[in-house]
């Protein structure tokens, strides 16, 4: 007897941030349809969206040099940064409209103010950062950035980087005041509990095992039940749209969809760990997002950052990430995920990409057997003052970045996200990783228009009155992070 499927309109594969942020839309424009959450784990946002897991910048391109290339010339491209923030913007407008109409359930204190700066040592670099600050500062959108090469007002600023430095160094840093923290955490269970509390259906330990399109174009899934001893339990749903957000999840199932747009990508998984320290003395000195320069050959995840995180109310400060590498595509995933990931249509690309990425394969190697001291004096390149006593070593996220077909190269590793969707915009699923959690309103705007092009005119009066900018108008100067954020509340607990 075949097994009874119930049908709803929208299923989202992954507690993330991505899915919770498709939820908040949907469920906003479309508040009749059905709408099923499925994630793997029995809590939600345990992955690439727990706060711990990744490093909670409000990515806005205000410190990331990953952003701001030099051309060949020596003049400085500022186009992906002008992007970069524009996407985190929309993502502040949604939060602040959930925010002032009580749609964030728990959801207090996701946000908090954290200078976002940028250091480096080195006349040369210093140099760079110079000519990348006053490019940037003509634009609106970086006007108060502030730059200098005086150690006396670095250490203002952010005075672990400057305590105990050698005065004969060359070093400089840019500042905006501007910058934010984010416990994507903490923001995407409020986001989901908002759209449980407008009629979605949450699952937890529900993991989503296979799927196959029938021929009226609904997808018809199976659903693991993961509480009764891994997959002995199941059933199927059919969907008439399906978004698989599951992080590095994502590409097993978009490849078994057996969707053409998914042919060829293949995924390379990189960790990362972090050096940890609560104590409040040291704590108390930084209150800043600190980011340098990449070394030669490591991904643009990997540029070390001196971080303070406000998660679940309490203040830490975070410094990394060290690369590791792993099999699994997730932190709670296989040993086998990239073996059972390669196909024949992605064979080649990863090859390619293996060959052409030498640089990076030395700089994984030196990563994964760096020891205690190695990485101690990583750490006191940024904090000359920094004792081992003090910090502890913690894992983060796991994270797959993008191979795809190439047909100069046979194969491209990428470092952004990627959307992909069907042809009949039926099924979408998102790939890659940073700056993804800070973009994902934009990625999820950018997919309402691709899977529902005969709704999406519909809906924009209700996109525009959350998010105004998307009508051409201007960031509502009267709002201030304090709306999203009791000052008072995380002084206290600082």
């Amino acid at each position: 007897m075949p097994e009874r499927e119930e049908t709803v309109d929208v299923v989202l594969v992954g507690g993330g941030i991505m899915s919770a942020t498709l939820a908040a839309l949907i469920t906003t424009l479309e508040p009749t349809w059905t709408v099923e959450i499925h994630e793997r784990r029995a809590e939600l946002a345990q992955e690439s969206s727990n706060a711990w897991n990744n490093a909670g910048t409000g990515h806005a391109a205000l410190c990331e040099l990953n952003y701001t290339p030099q051309r060949p010339d020596g003049s400085i491209d500022i186009t992906k940064a002008v992007t970069i923030n524009e996407q985190f913007e929309l993502s502040r407008e949604l939060w602040h409209h959930l925010d002032t109409h009580d749609r964030l359930p728990g959801g207090e204190g996701f946000l908090s103010t954290t200078p976002h700066m940028t250091f480096v040592r080195g006349a040369e670099n210093a140099e760079y950062l110079r000519r990348r600050f006053e490019t940037l500062r003509k634009h609106p959108l970086f006007s108060d950035l502030e730059f200098s090469t005086d150690p006396a007002q670095i250490a203002q600023w952010a005075p672990l980087l400057v305590d105990d430095r050698d005065p004969d160094e060359v070093i400089a840093a840019t500042r905006s005041a501007a910058g934010t923290d984010v416990d994507f955490g903490r923001l995407t269970r409020a986001m989901i509990g908002d759209a449980v509390d407008r009629g979605a259906r949450l699952h937890l330990e529900s993991e989503i095992t296979g799927l196959r399109q029938k021929k009226d174009g609904t997808w018809s899934l199976r659903v693991a039940d993961r509480r009764w001893n891994g997959h002995l339990r199941s059933r199927r749903v059919r969907a008439r749209f399906v978004f698989v957000g599951a992080g590095g999840g994502a590409l097993p199932l978009l490849q078994s969809s057996g969707i053409p747009e998914a042919r060829g990508y293949g995924g390379f998984p990189i960790s990362g760990q972090f050096l940890k320290t609560t104590n409040p003395q040291i704590v108390a000195q930084h209150q800043a997002k600190v980011y340098g320069k990449a070394d030669i050959g490591a991904p643009p995840m990997s540029v070390p950052h001196l971080d303070t995180r406000v998660v679940d109310g309490g203040t830490a400060l975070l410094f990394g990430p060290y690369a590791g590498w792993s099999m699994k595509f997730l932190k709670h995933g296989s040993w086998t995920d990239l073996i059972r990931s390669i196909r024949p249509g992605n064979l080649i690309p990863m090859l390619a990409v293996g060959v052409r990425n030498l640089d990076l394969v030395k700089y994984l190697v030196g990563e994964v057997t760096a020891t205690d001291t190695d990485r101690l004096r990583t750490l006191r390149a940024f904090m000359p003052t920094a004792h081992p006593r003090d910090w502890e070593l913690v894992t983060a996220g796991q994270r797959v970045q993008v191979i795809k077909k190439d047909e100069a190269k046979g194969g491209i590793l990428e470092f952004g996200t990627e959307l992909v969707t069907a042809a009949d915009g039926s099924i979408a699923g998102l790939l890659g990783a940073s700056p993804g959690a800070s973009t994902a309103v934009a990625t999820m705007l950018d997919l309402l228009e691709r899977c529902f092009p005969d709704r999406v005119d519909g809906w924009q009066p209700q996109l525009r009155a959350m998010m105004p900018s998307l009508g051409g108008g201007e960031w509502d100067e009267s709002f201030e992070l304090e709306q999203l954020v009791d000052d008072e509340q995380v002084g206290s607990e600082r």
